[in-house]
Parts: structure tokens; sequence; C-alpha cells
């Protein structure tokens, strides 16, 4: 195909008229419905001000309109905010204040020693903490730019069109937005490739959501479809002031003195992206921070790690017992200048100074004083803080540098864009999680299906092939095939390897192939290359097939490289569907306005046309999706697929043959983890089409506001009694590791919340949801039976009711929920945002958040960025415990940031022992208690070097000489007792070594030793009495080198026997971890290491485990049964049907010609995953 045909065909495959077959998605305002003699009433006030001068932006930039530019920016800061806002930032924290003032007290005369060692290291922590807030805003400030410069194709007159940056866009631009392309601004669409005004929008970024949204231009801006048509066209556009509704728009266009009504239908906002269209043209509306998306957004918080926020009460504690301390000292000074002074006659008390004067006791007591709290002031350390910022800009970079928190795919490490948190990582409670593209990659595969009450496809998941292992373990008696419950994922099994069970029951795990073609990981040879046509259910599953192909909206690419059609899709799902179809022998290759092409290879291969009478489509309300096609025999059929609750109300009673099957299938395709859908037809005769079309035209040609309301009544009429074909299941693709992530998580004890805008039953997919977990929904009364006055009457009467009804509900699921009295019993609390709405007002969110807390999983759907947010605070203020938020897109930034931690991925997180991250949310490190036993082991410890160094040095001879020690010897020989002591306690509370810890013990120690020598060396003018006091006098002095030892044992004496004896009489799980990979148990002992191992994880209700677990429990039972009709044989040869499958998803058994001999009874399955099982008398 040439390059010229190719552009024809393209154009001809985007003149289809999408409004004559969408029934839904492409309603339309009619014009008649405006009050032409005031044609903007209701949009004049407040909340309605908005004017656009469509291509006229110059008018948009100066008063009275005066809008913002497209220009964006997310910084806590700029050039003139910078200092003030980082400096107040800095002085937040209590212990910079104190700094800060000994800092200005050391500048007095009366300040026992020099201001530059208080001012030093206060500049230093201020410094570089300033630095550090200036690098990470900077880093913000070129994501901000990256976007701002992206380019879009604008109007700029005459018809002629150029590349501008998206931050210099104006309001009443008109801009060309071309396929894949993200929208610049919020725009008012005006045409597209499309003849009738169709374009796709993928709006992940926004709500989350997968699907493609469809949405439709005003017939009357249809024709301008090019370049040169925009040179004379000018419009005016009214409309809301802007808002964060991501769902709502009100308006009216007025063009060539009509005016037109405008919802969302015509709205493209910002950072949704152009799918499966060439290209649009709209019209700026709101640009910059009045986008709706941006409108969701927040300021850039300032964070504080808990720890530091604890940190600031400990310093108002220490700063009291400084004030005290050295107003007791004080109190005693000025006691003694008064009473003592006077004997003194050394001391001059004739010639003293206030600082001592006898004749002024008080001021001399105020004096010392602040030289107390000065000299005291060690006792809240400015150097701990200095290492403290060292460290966390150092843990910073070793987490940009980690390898496993590389991504491949897209080369892009971590970066971590603040240090202040990185203490909080160890510290989380609950996790809110965005899930498309964060957990899911979006991608749907084909795996099993269910047709005619047969289920096909032998392929199995990540929780079939878990429970497979799971159960050999359990079986095996062998050490080297056990499985720790927590790590079904590991390689314990190899690819192909027979597990020995019990008196010579054998267990075979064979792992699935990868699959080869993209969207399909179906494996069965009865449906493949043909062969269903020698299934008994023939033309059951031809018409399975063929709903497949037929039912579905998508659009035929064709790839020239492999010669198949790949697919442009609403949802991934359909994509998936289609590829099945293709591959069973059911090739979807063209689409016209009126007709969709299939190619069937099987039978006999020919070409089927299926002409569209009218097309039904899904939506998160209706859960279903219907076409109706006329065969090329003429022959009239509705096809539909839905969500199984749906499709079964809906059958016939003749269309119930394969119910109870594909029920049963259903379920072993759920807890398998495994999305789920319906296939089901009706054959229609000509006059019932007829009937029933002309109340469809009616309906959808109807003018008024419950038109939408009648269109659902009349296709409701159509999808009933109807004749149930099978079902499908598709393996929603997760991102790498997901399944073990979350189980490692909820195996911590974190609690993890979804966050969507994606429909609730995508969460089964994730592992937040499992068999037998009872679901608990909230939701607004539904209204949509009404027609439209009653509703409007019900709704202004009734919005308390509304509102107590919600509350109702949640205080009925809060009682039953405490009623519960099984162990096992698990609850999951499912609310969508428009009854979040009402949940999270003042006087209802505490009751919401006490159901939330006491669910095992919460999943709150359908909501805006703004919610996320919002739910995000009310957790963290609400519990009070230390909050993580993760998402992937823009509609995710306002609950990244108002998130005690915010993760923003494109790659996986890494793993640890679950126990062992307990220990952080439980604060077992940095409770009261522990701070308090440290406060008194710290007086202690300085108890013991300065009582211990008195009395070696007091009375007897320091040196061979016979000199004694002077104070400088005393206090160089003490501050080295506390060099020791310290490090030395530093380096037994360590869990393992490194070169990093190694260096910075061990070269502390050293750095000491070196200051001495080097500062010894310097000038007397200098080092004063310090003159060469490491060489001369403290060196040669064996009494020094003791007494540092004895002292450095006495002050961890304690501490090592308590430690000692918490090892051997209540072991932390570090410790026992600690021991085990020392003595290499994890080795030499693998049940003891499976036990142990067993410990640590907390029994969870969700996840991967609790899916896992719940098969294993319905496995047994059928594998015990199994087992015990194998040892109990007949004692002849049993001759069975045909092979039948008996499937169990995770363990197939074939029955097949079973032989019962005296010695062996076996039965195995060509099954991918299966068992073979030997059994002797």
């Amino acid at each position: 195909m040439t390059r010229a045909e190719k552009i024809r065909d393209k154009l001809r495959r985007e003149k289809l008229r999408w409004s004559k077959i969408y029934t839904f998605n492409c309603a339309r305002a009619n014009p008649e419905l405006i009050d032409f003699a005031n044609p903007f009433n209701g949009l004049q006030g407040p909340g309605f001000s908005r004017k656009v001068q469509c291509n006229q932006p110059s008018l948009h930039r100066r008063k009275p309109l005066h809008y913002p530019s497209n220009y964006i920016s997310t910084t806590k800061y700029n050039i003139i905010t910078f200092l003030p806002k980082a400096i107040f930032e800095q002085f937040r924290r209590v212990a910079n204040l104190y700094f800060l003032l000994a800092a200005v007290l050391s500048l007095t005369p009366i300040a026992p020693f020099s201001a530059v060692s208080m001012i030093a290291p206060l500049a230093f922590v201020v410094g570089l903490s300033m630095a550090k807030e200036a690098v990470e805003d900077w880093r913000r400030f070129m994501q901000d730019m990256k976007v701002n410069k992206r380019k879009v194709s604008i109007h700029k007159g005459d018809g002629n069109f150029y590349y501008k940056k998206w931050h210099k866009i104006f309001v009443g631009d008109v801009v060309k937005v071309e396929k894949d392309h993200f929208f610049p601004a919020d725009l008012l669409l005006l045409s597209s490739s499309y003849e009738d005004g169709i374009c796709y929008v993928e709006t992940m970024n926004l709500d989350g959501e997968t699907n493609l949204k469809v949405k439709r231009a005003l017939d009357v801006t249809l024709h301008f479809d090019e370049d040169k048509t925009f040179k004379d066209f000018y419009a005016t556009i009214r409309c809301e002031d802007p808002n964060p509704s991501l769902y709502t728009f009100v308006g009216n266009l007025e063009y060539e003195k009509q005016v037109c009504s405008l919802d969302p239908n015509q709205i493209l906002l910002r950072d949704s992206k152009l799918r499966n269209t060439s290209y649009i043209y709209g019209v700026v509306i709101f640009t910059g921070h009045d986008s709706k998306v941006m409108q969701n957004s927040t300021e850039s918080p300032s964070k504080r790690s808990s720890i530091e926020k604890k940190m600031d009460y400990i310093i108002y504690i220490l700063f009291t017992l400084l004030v005290l301390i050295s107003l007791i000292s004080s109190i005693g000074y000025a006691v003694y200048t008064k009473f003592g002074m006077r004997n003194w006659w050394y001391l001059q008390p004739e010639n003293a100074s206030t600082l001592y004067n006898p004749l002024m006791p008080a001021l001399s007591g105020i004096f010392h004083l602040v030289t107390a709290l000065i000299m005291y002031g060690y006792l809240i350390p400015v150097s701990l803080y200095v290492s403290i910022e060292v460290v966390k800009v150092l843990q910073a970079m070793f987490i940009n540098q980690d390898i496993q928190m590389y991504d491949e795919d897209t080369g892009k490490p971590a970066e971590a864009r603040t240090s202040n948190l990185n203490e909080e990582l160890g510290q989380v409670d609950t996790i809110l999680s965005d899930k498309t593209g964060t957990l899911t990659c979006n991608q749907m595969d084909f795996l099993k299906c269910s047709i005619a009450g047969v289920s096909y496809g032998v392929g199995s998941s990540e929780v079939e092939i878990a429970a497979a292992k799971h159960i050999a373990s359990e079986f095996s008696g062998s050490p080297g095939h056990n499985c720790f419950p927590a790590d079904y994922w590991d390689n314990n099994v190899d690819d192909s390897s027979v597990i020995q069970l019990e008196d010579g029951i054998t267990c075979k795990v064979v792992k699935d192939p990868k699959p080869k073609i993209k969207g399909f990981s179906f494996e069965d040879d009865r449906l493949m290359q043909g062969n269903w046509v020698k299934e008994p259910s023939r033309g059951t599953l031809q018409m399975f097939f063929r709903v497949l192909a037929v039912c579905h909206t998508a659009i035929p690419e064709h790839d020239e490289e492999n010669g198949t059609f790949t697919y442009e899709a609403e949802s991934p799902d359909e994509g998936a569907f289609l590829v099945a179809a293709r591959e069973f022998g059911f090739e979807f290759f063209k689409r016209t306005q009126s007709s969709v092409f299939i190619r069937e290879s099987y039978p006999n291969p020919l070409e089927r046309e299926f002409k569209i009478l009218n097309l039904l489509e899904f939506n998160s309300k209706r859960k279903r999706m219907s076409v109706i096609v006329r065969d090329d025999s003429g022959q009239i059929i509705l096809f539909c697929k839905g969500a199984d609750s749906i499709i079964f109300d809906r059958l016939s009673k003749n269309g119930k043959m394969y119910e109870a099957d594909t029920m049963k299938h259903l379920n072993e395709f759920g807890e398998a983890g495994l999305r789920t859908l319906a296939l089901a037809y009706k054959v229609l005769d000509e006059s019932e089409y007829s009937t029933w079309n002309a109340e469809f035209l009616r309906a959808k040609t109807a003018i008024g506001l419950d038109r939408d309301a009648q269109l659902e009544q009349v296709a409701d009429l159509m999808e009933r009694e109807l004749v149930l074909i099978g079902a499908t299941a598709v393996e929603d693709k997760l991102q790498k590791g997901v399944p073990q992530c979350i189980d490692k998580l909820a195996q911590a004890g974190l609690k993890i919340w979804l966050l969507t805008g994606d429909k609730m039953e995508t969460a089964v997919n994730i592992g937040l949801l499992r068999l037998g977990l009872k679901q608990i929904s909230i939701s607004t009364m539904n209204t949509d039976f009404l027609d439209q006055d009653a509703k409007k009457a019900f709704l202004s009467c009734l919005e308390q009711n509304i509102k107590d009804n919600i509350l109702l509900q949640i205080t009925n699921a809060s009682r039953m929920v405490k009623l519960e009295k099984d162990p096992h019993a698990a609850f999951a609390l499912i609310i969508d945002g428009k009854a979040l709405s009402y949940a999270l007002e003042d006087d209802m969110k505490h009751h919401f958040l006490g159901l939330a807390v006491d669910c095992a999983s919460v999943i709150c759907c359908r909501v805006s960025p703004k919610q996320k947010a919002l739910v995000t605070r009310l957790v963290k203020e609400g519990t009070g415990k230390t909050t993580l938020a993760i998402g992937d897109g823009a509609n995710d930034v306002g609950m990244i940031q108002e998130a005690d931690i915010g993760v923003g991925i494109s790659g996986v997180e890494g793993m640890q022992f679950p126990a062992l991250y307990q220990q952080g949310p439980k604060n077992l490190f940095f409770d009261w208690s522990r701070i308090i036993a440290w406060t008194a082991n710290g007086l202690y410890s300085s108890i013991v070097v300065f009582f211990i160094n008195i009395s070696i040095f007091y009375d007897q001879a320091f040196q061979s000489e016979g000199q004694t020690a002077d104070m400088a010897a005393m206090g160089t020989t003490m501050f080295t007792c506390i060099i020791w002591a310290v490090n030395l306690q530093i380096a037994l509370t360590m869990s393992h070594f490194t070169w990093i810890q190694h260096l910075f013990v061990w070269g502390s120690v050293s750095t000491w030793y070196l200051f001495l020598f080097g500062y010894g060396f310097m000038s007397p003018v200098i080092s004063g009495n310090a003159f060469h006091i490491l060489i001369e006098s403290l060196g040669p002095a064996p009494i020094y080198w003791i007494t540092t030892f004895l002292v450095a044992a006495a002050c961890n004496l304690p501490y090592f026997a308590h430690l000692s004896y918490q090892r051997l009489f209540y072991p932390l799980d570090h410790h026992v971890i600690q021991e085990i990979k020392y003595f290499k148990k994890d080795l030499t002992d693998e049940q003891m290491w499976t036990r142990e191992r067993s410990k640590a994880r907390q029994e969870t209700k969700i996840g991967f485990t609790a899916r896992v677990d719940a098969k294993i429990r319905q496995l047994k039972g059928k594998l015990q049964k199994k087992t015990s009709n194998l040892f109990n044989p007949p004692k002849h040869e049993i001759n069975l049907p045909p092979p039948c499958i008996y499937s169990t998803a995770n363990l197939a058994f074939s029955r097949q010609n079973f032989i019962a001999s005296p010695n062996l009874h076996q039965v195995e399955t060509p099954l991918p995953l299966h068992l073979e099982m030997k059994v002797k008398n």
C-alpha cells in the first residue's frame, strides 16, 4: 500500500460518524433549550462570570478580564520569598531557636567562651538545611519548566498555525492538538479528525480511569476542520468560574446568532491525552492555575518527620532541666558571693567586678545565670543536629544510588526529593495508593474462559501457582522443599520438578511459559488451531467467539511488519478480547460506518459482515455493553457482555442452561484473581426489533433533561430475556513485584487504602479483595428510576435525608463489624466519590474513619484528586499515625503532598522482613520509656566519668616525675573517656556493620587523638595549657590509658548486661535474625528458619497471602477427597468416559482410564500445572 493509499484509508476510517452509533456518550444539547430572549440567563453573577472571546487572546490579557497565562509553578519558594520563608522554616525547630539564643548570648562579655564556637555550628546546620531546600525546590522548578516548555500548535491569524510553548498560551487561543499529546489547558472542543467531531480522551492523569472517554463537538463548530477555516472564526463563551470539579461544566456558546449550551462532553481538560484521533481543534477556556487539574492541586507543604516533632518536646524538657540546673547554680553562686567573697582575700573582693561583687550578689547571680545557660548548653548538643543533617543527606544519596530501586525499563533511579523525611519510611502505619499506573500496567491478558458450562484455559495465575507450591511443601517431608507461606513467589521449585509427598504421593509443579502474544496468555488445545469445531457445543463456541469479535467499539490498525491487526480500543479489556478472538480464528479486520467485518478461519475460511443497527455502550452505571447487528443471513442478533450480576438477572428461562456451571467457573476465576465478564445473546425477529427501535429513536431524539433516563429505560427493555453463552477471565497485569509488595506490607501490619478514579471491580486484581471478604458498600440512594421532575423534588426535599442515610449506613456497618465473632472474618469498605463527598463532611468524617480503621481493606473509587487529598488528611489527622501516599500521575499530587510521606513512582519498591519493619510503626526504639531510659543511662555515665576521674587524679601523682594533673590534663582525660564510652555504646546498639559504620565509629575515636596531636603542636598562644598535651603529658602516663579503659568499661557495663539479658530471655525480632544468620541456621536448619520466618509475619486478611490461603483451604478439601478415593479403590478396571477436566484452577485432575491394581494407582494430567499422584496400597 502506497503512502497516499494509507492516508486515504485513514481518512476513510475517520469519516465514521460515531454519533450515529453511540447511544449515551454522544448526547448533545439542543439549541431549542436556550432562552433566546435572555441567552445567558443563569450564567451571570457569582460563580458564572467567565467570558471568553474565541480567537482573540489579546483581549484576555488586560483589564477588565486579565486572565492568567498558562504558566504553572509548583515550587515552595521564589527568588524573593526564599530567604524569609526558608529562615522561618529553619527556626520552626525549637532546637535552632535555642541555639540562636545561645549564639546571641555568646556575643556578650559574660560568655564563658568565644562566640565562634556557638555561631559556627548553628550557621552550618541552618545553612545546610537551607541549601537542601534550595536544591529540592530547584528540581521542582526544572520539572515545571519541562512542562511549561512543551509545544502545541496555535492559530496566529489568517488561518495559519505555528508551534508555541505551553506557558505562552492565553485564554481565547485556538489550538490544534495531535494524537497522543496532552491538552495544554482546559479546552472547548470545536472539531476533530472525525467527521462528526468525536474524539477519544484518556483521563488517567485526572481520575485514574483507564477506559477512554468519548467527547463530541457541537454541530455549529463541526465545519472548522481545517487550519484555514479559522481565519474569520469569532465566538463568545460564557461559563462557570474556575473550580476543581472535574465532572461538571456549565456554559453557553454564542456563534453566528446561535446560542448552544455546553456541558462536560465538549470540555477537554489539561493533562488528559488525545487518543485514537489524529487531531482536534479547541479554544482555550481556563489556563494555568485556573485549569481544573491545577485547581485540584495544593501548595507544596513543608513537612517535618514525627521524630523531629518529638525531638522538639525533648528539647522543651531538656531546656527546662537546663534552666533549673542553671537557676540552682546561680542561686548558690549568689549566696557564696554575698557571704563568702569577703573572706576570699586572694580574689581581691575590693576590686571585684559585677560578675562577683559581694555588694550586689543578686546582679552577680543574674549574670552567672546567663553564663551557666551557655556553659551547660551542651545538654542540648548542637553537634547532634549537625550529625543528623549530614546523615540525612548521605541517606538521600544512598537512596538515589540504590540499585534495587532502579527501573531498567525507563532507566530511572530512585530520587529522594527531600531528605527531611528519611526516618519516616520506617514509621509508616497506613499506605494510601493510586491504582492505575501505580499498581497495574493497564495491560490485560486473556487467560481463561467458560463456554457452554465447560471451563477452558490451563494457564495459571500467580495465586494458583503459589497455592500449588504451598500444598506441595506441606506434604513434603524434605526440608529442601519447605516453602514459607509468605514467600509463595520464591523460586523454591524448579520449572519442572517432582516433589515427594507422603507414602508415594508426588507433586509435579510446572511453571507456565511466558505469553508470546501481547494480551493473550490462553493455553488449551481444545480451542486452539480450530480444534473447537470438534467440541460437542460447537455452535455455542462459535457464538462466543463472535461476541468477542463484534461487541466492541474498537478500530483495527493493520501492522504491515507481521501482517496482523492491532486494535485501538476504548479499554484494555476490549483489546484483549479482540486479540483472543483473532487467535481463536475470528479476526476483526475492518469497520465502516454501518458494519463490522470478521474474517473467520474455521470451519471454512470466509469473511462475514455484521451490520450494526444499534450500539448500547458500556458505562459504570450500566455495567454492560450491547450491540444489535444483522448478520449476512439477515438474522437480527443482540450481543451483550457485562458484569455477571447484571447479565444473570436478565436471562430468559431457556437461557439459564449453563448458569450453574458458569457461576462455579466464575467463582474459580475470581479465586485466581482474574477479572471476569459474562457473555450472552438474544435473537430478535423483525417486528420485535422494529417496535423497540421506534421507541429507541423517540428517546434518542427527545428534548429535555430526562433524555438519558428515557434511553436507559428503553435499552433496559431490549437487554432482557438473554441466553447465556459463557464468561471470560482476563488478568490485569500488575507492575512487577506488586503482589509481593502488597503481601509483605500487609504481613508487616501496614494498612492499605486504595484511592482510585477507576471502578471498584479493578481492586480485586491487586489483591486488596479476596474471596470470602465481606464487602461493605456505602453509596447514595439511587434516583435513576425517577423521572426528572420527581428527581428534582426528591433531591431538593431530601438532601439532608441522603446525608442521614449515609450516616445510617456507616453506623450500621460499624455495629456489624464490632458484633462479628468469627476470628477469620474480614471486611472491605467500598465507597464511591459521591457518597464520599458526604462522608468527609465535618459532622460525619470521624464516623467514617472509625468504620474504615476497623476494616481490613478500604477502597475509595471514582474519587477526584481533591477527595484523595481530603481522605489522606483525614487518615493522617484522625489516626495520628504516619501516612504514605503513592501515585504516578497529576491526579495524585494532592494526595502525595498531603501525606506525611509522598512517593511518586515509575518503578517498584523493595521489601524487608515484615516483623522487623513493625519495630518502626510500633515505635519500639523512640518511645518515652526509651527516651527516659537513655536519659538515665546518660546521667549514670556522666557520674561515672566525673567521679572515677576525680578519685583517680585528685590526690596522686600523674606522671613519673611526680606532677599532679592540672585542669587541662583532667579535662582532656574526661573527654577521652566520653569519646570511648559513647562510641562503644553506639557500636553495641548496631545490628550490623558495614564500612560506613566502621568509618564513623572508629574514625571518630581516631579523629579525637589526631585533634589532640595537632592542637598540641600549635603555638602556646593558641593551645595554652594544652601545648604538647598528648605527646609530653598524657601519652607517656599509663594512668591516662588505664583510666580511659576503666571508665569506658564502667559506662557500658550496665547496657551490656541489659543487652545480654534481653537477647537471652526476651529477644527482639532482629536479635533472632542476627543469630540465625551469624550461625548460618537458615542454611543448616531450614525447618527452624521456616518456623521463625512464619512467626515474623502478622496474620493478614488482604493481599496475596490471604488469597492464597483461601485457595489452599479449598484445595485441601478437594485434594483430601481425591486421595481418600484413591486409597479405597475397586479391585477391577474402571473405564471412565472420555477425558473430562475437573479443574480446581491450580490442581487439575484428568478423568481418564483409571487402572486399579493391587500395587499402584495413578492419576495424571497433561496440564501445565498439575499433580502426579502415585499411591501404594
